[in-house]
């Protein structure tokens, strides 16, 4: 079958900006705007937000951006995700669709051990296993949507023992042996040069920038020698270095900021996009040809899923289960890596159910961090509020009368006939009996 990338030409997308809701009105309001990116997994296909319907009337590409598909875990792509993925570029008419180089889940089958939701981006060893399990879930994802695949680097506090490539290589051979293109973010080789020692003028050297099909551009800080990619700071000098000596090598086809927090006046965001555009200045020559396409990839042992699934759940065990660090690596940099994904477990649950911190007050960040270091994610975030929720009810929490009659009320409205618990119905019955028996 042919391939999207082989029959399409390359885009020449230009300036852009990740659209967010709590910038929509900024964002359609900001001069020079060619096109916005917006996070797939937030959309409904049938229901997509008016602001994203009216850039569209004018013209603006909408790009949707995976996060939840991992790709380099050692399953097969759900079908589900995909699915859905496929879903949101037809109702956007994209012409394209990005993904992330990482993996989320660990755990389950390959396994026999308990699934683990991470919540966040992980990092793939750059082996020769994890790389054949990686081609094989991108061509995956390539026959099952309908426009091209980017896949992005990611940003990593840890590395792996035993590497076997650099990400230059990684990528490269990636390119090579699928065809897919290359979502670059220059903020990301920042952090990998901070937190990993890695030259980002080495990685572009080794990447094939030609599959380039754009770039991500964003903000972080740097905290007891780590940088944390925060994506709610501005952008700082040393990563628009980073975008100018890419921009030496290539002319990239599209330039998107990045912003998901802490979002400041639009005055301040269009000065950040001015200063992108001044360090890429953009030709009007057309972008380099991408990869002529795929070669046949062959599908990864049972072998190499085997050994990436034993040591992706190793990894994802000790960070959010309390599990022993796996031998070779860092544990100092493993505890800030678990510290970052229990603090972004807390602050989404937040995001996806308001209510919490709302009934709960000051008292829901120490709540949730001390109920998230015994009780690893296994499910979306929604399913993990409720699991919160549980957990103080049972507990009798919270102490004041008012508060948790309204955490029961808010538990039950959502949990319904069937509890996403997994307890036994009789004494989950109990349990919200005798919470409600406190009021």
């Amino acid at each position: 079958m042919q391939r999207p990338e082989e029959r399409r030409p390359r885009l020449r997308l230009g300036t852009g900006i990740g659209w967010r809701p709590e910038i929509a009105d900024a964002v359609e309001a900001m001069p020079g705007i060619d096109w916005v990116e917006a996070v797939a997994e937030n959309l409904c296909p049938g229901h997509l937000p008016e602001s994203l319907l009216r850039l569209r009337e004018r013209g603006v590409t909408v790009v949707p951006h995976g996060v939840s598909l991992g790709l380099g875990g050692a399953d097969r792509p759900d079908e589900g995700r995909l699915t859905a993925l496929a879903e949101r570029a037809e109702a956007l008419g994209a012409p394209l669709v990005t993904e992330h180089i990482a993996f989320v889940r660990a755990g389950g089958a390959l396994t026999a051990t308990q699934p683990l939701e991470a919540g966040h981006l992980l990092p793939v060893p750059r082996t020769r296993d994890a790389l054949d399990v990686l081609c094989e879930n991108v061509r995956i994802a390539q026959d099952a949507l309908p426009v091209p695949l980017a896949v992005e680097n990611i940003a990593a506090l840890v590395s792996w023992p035993g590497e076997e490539m650099t990400e230059g290589q990684f990528l490269y051979e990636l390119v090579e042996r699928t065809g897919v293109r290359l979502l670059i973010d220059v903020a990301n080789l920042h952090t990998n040069h901070v937190n990993r020692g890695e030259d980002p003028a080495e990685a572009l050297d080794e990447l094939p920038v030609e599959a380039i099909a754009y770039v991500h551009v964003a903000g972080g800080f740097e905290r007891d020698g780590v940088w944390h990619d925060s994506h709610a700071h501005p952008v700082p000098e040393p990563v628009l270095a980073v975008l100018a000596e890419l921009a030496s090598r290539v002319s990239p086809p599209g330039v998107l900021l990045e912003r998901d927090e802490n979002f400041p006046e639009p005055a301040e965001l269009e000065r950040e996009l001015d200063a992108i555009r001044a360090t890429v200045k953009t030709s009007d020559e057309a972008p380099a040809d991408a990869p002529a396409g795929r070669r046949d990839v062959p599908a990864a042992s049972a072998a190499a899923r085997q050994r990436t699934a034993v040591a992706q759940a190793a990894l994802l065990s000790a960070l959010v289960a309390g599990t022993p660090a796996p031998e070779g690596f860092d544990h100092a940099r493993l505890k800030v890596q678990s510290h970052a994904l229990a603090a972004k477990r807390a602050d989404v649950v937040a995001k996806v159910a308001p209510e919490l911190p709302e009934i709960l007050g000051t008292a829901y960040r120490g709540q949730f961090l001390a109920y998230a270091r015994t009780r690893p994610m296994t499910g979306g975030y929604r399913h993990d509020a409720l699991n919160f929720a549980e957990h103080l009810l049972l507990a009798g929490d919270p102490g004041d009368p008012e508060a948790r009659r309204r955490l029961s009320d808010w538990w039950l409205e959502r949990s319904g006939p069937a509890p996403l618990s997994r307890r036994p119905a009789a004494r989950l019955l109990h349990a919200t009996r005798r919470v409600l028996l406190r009021r």
